[in-house]
C-alpha cells in the first residue's frame, strides 16, 4: 500500500512539471525584431563639364642628337694627342681626338710629289719650244713646288694641244694620285665634329688599329631627343613644334620640349607612330629615362575622372534621392590614373571615392564638411 502511494505521488509529480513547463512555454513572449538600415556615408562631387585637355601620356630614353661612333679609316698605331681618350673626357669641334702614325704613308707621298716634280721639269724644254706662251705660268708652278706641302692645282692648258701633250706625259695621273693620297691622310687624324664629350672609348695610346676598327663614341651633350610611341590614331592631330613637359621617372625635374619629327609610317604591330621630342636643358643625360606628357586634343561637355570610379569601363555610381544609381557614361580617353569622360549631365551628384560592396539602391548618406566640424 505505502509503495502505490509512492508511485502515485511521482506520477502526480511529473504530470504537474509537464504542465508547468508547457504553461511557461506558451505564456513566454518574443521580442519584435526592428530592422536597421545602414546608411554609408559617401564623397560626392557635382558633375560640371566643360572643356578637358586630351594628353598622351608617353615614356622612353632620352637619345643624343648628335651621336657618331668612330671608326678607322687607316692602319696604324694609335699616338698621344695630349688628352686623354676615355670615356667622360670633353672635347670641342676641331680638337684633336685621335691621332694614328702616318710617317710611312707621309713618306710615300712625298715620294709621289717628287715624281709629279721630275715629270713637269722633263716637259718644260717642250713647252719652251711648242707653248711659249704657257712657259711662264709652268716655270712659276714648277719653282714654287714644295714636295712638304699640299700639291697645288696644276696650270690651266692654253689650248687642247697643250692638254693633250700634257696628258700623255702622266702628268695629270700622277696628280690625282698625290690628292687621293692626301686625302687618305687626312684620316690619321680623327678630329671632333662638334662639342660633345667621349661616352665610349675602345682602344689606348699604342694599339693597333687597323681599318674598320671601331675606336669609340662621340655626343653633343647640348640637345637631345626623346623616341615616344603614340596611338595610331593621334597622328594626324601631332603636329610638329607642339610643346611638350618632361618629368624624370622621380617627378622632381621637369623640362620643356617640343615635337621636332613624326615618322609617316604606323608600326604594323602596336599600330603606333613614333614621335621624336627634341629637348635642351641641365642634367640630361643619354640613356635617362623620361616621362612626356604630349598634348593631342581638347575634349567638349566632358570630365576627368578618377579611373577607380568606373564599373565595368562602362559607367559610374550616382546619388540620386539618398541612394546609389548606376549610370552608363561614355569614356572617350585613359591616362594613367583618370578617364575623360561624356554622358554625365551637369549638377549630377558623382560618387568621388569608390564604395565597397556598392550596389544599385543602396542607401547612403553623403559626407558633409559643415557636418563634420560640428562634431
Amino acid at each position: 500500500m505505502r509503495k502505490l502511494i509512492i508511485v502515485g505521488a511521482g506520477i502526480v509529480l511529473l504530470g504537474g512539471s509537464l504542465l508547468l513547463s508547457r504553461y511557461l512555454k506558451n505564456s513566454k513572449k518574443l521580442p519584435e525584431q526592428k530592422v536597421s538600415k545602414v546608411e554609408k556615408t559617401v564623397f560626392v562631387e557635382t558633375v560640371k563639364n566643360g572643356e578637358v585637355p586630351i594628353v598622351i601620356s608617353a615614356n622612353g630614353n632620352l637619345v643624343a642628337k648628335n651621336k657618331v661612333d668612330i671608326y678607322s679609316e687607316v692602319q696604324g698605331v694609335l699616338e698621344s694627342t695630349g688628352r686623354d681618350f676615355r670615356a667622360g673626357v670633353s672635347y670641342r669641334k676641331g680638337q684633336t681626338l685621335l691621332k694614328i702614325n702616318s710617317q710611312e704613308f707621309y713618306a710615300s707621298i712625298q715620294s709621289q710629289r717628287s715624281t709629279l716634280q721630275n715629270l713637269i721639269a722633263s716637259i718644260m724644254p717642250d713647252i719652251r719650244l711648242d707653248y711659249p706662251n704657257s712657259f711662264e705660268k709652268w716655270n712659276t708652278y714648277l719653282k714654287n713646288f714644295n714636295i712638304n706641302k699640299t700639291v697645288q692645282p696644276l696650270p690651266t692648258p692654253s689650248s687642247d694641244k697643250e692638254k693633250y701633250f700634257v696628258t700623255g706625259k702622266n702628268i695629270y695621273t700622277t696628280y690625282y694620285n698625290i690628292k687621293n693620297l692626301e686625302a687618305r691622310l687626312g684620316k690619321y687624324s680623327v678630329r671632333a665634329p662638334f662639342n660633345g664629350i667621349l661616352t665610349e672609348t675602345l682602344v689606348t695610346n699604342g694599339t693597333l688599329v687597323r681599318s674598320g676598327q671601331k675606336m669609340g663614341e662621340f655626343i653633343d651633350t647640348s640637345v637631345f631627343e626623346l623616341p615616344l610611341s603614340v596611338n595610331g590614331g593621334f597622328a594626324d592631330i601631332l603636329q610638329k613644334g607642339k610643346v611638350v613637359t618632361l618629368q624624370n621617372l622621380e617627378k622632381t625635374k621637369t623640362w620643356r620640349g617640343k615635337v621636332s619629327r613624326i615618322n609617316g609610317k604606323i608600326d604594323q604591330t602596336s599600330q603606333t607612330v613614333q614621335v621624336f621630342i627634341e629637348v635642351k636643358g641641365k642634367d640630361l643625360r643619354e640613356g635617362m629615362y623620361l616621362e612626356a606628357n604630349v598634348p593631342t586634343k581638347t575634349a567638349t561637355e566632358a570630365i576627368e575622372i578618377n579611373r577607380k570610379l568606373l564599373v565595368e569601363n562602362k559607367s559610374v555610381y550616382v546619388v540620386r534621392n539618398n541612394v546609389l544609381d548606376l549610370v552608363s557614361i561614355n569614356p572617350i580617353h585613359f591616362n594613367e590614373s583618370s578617364v575623360v569622360v561624356k554622358g554625365l549631365k551637369n549638377g549630377t551628384q558623382l560618387v568621388s571615392k569608390a564604395i565597397a560592396g556598392a550596389y544599385v539602391g543602396m542607401p547612403v548618406k553623403i559626407f558633409s564638411e559643415t557636418q563634420e566640424s560640428t562634431k
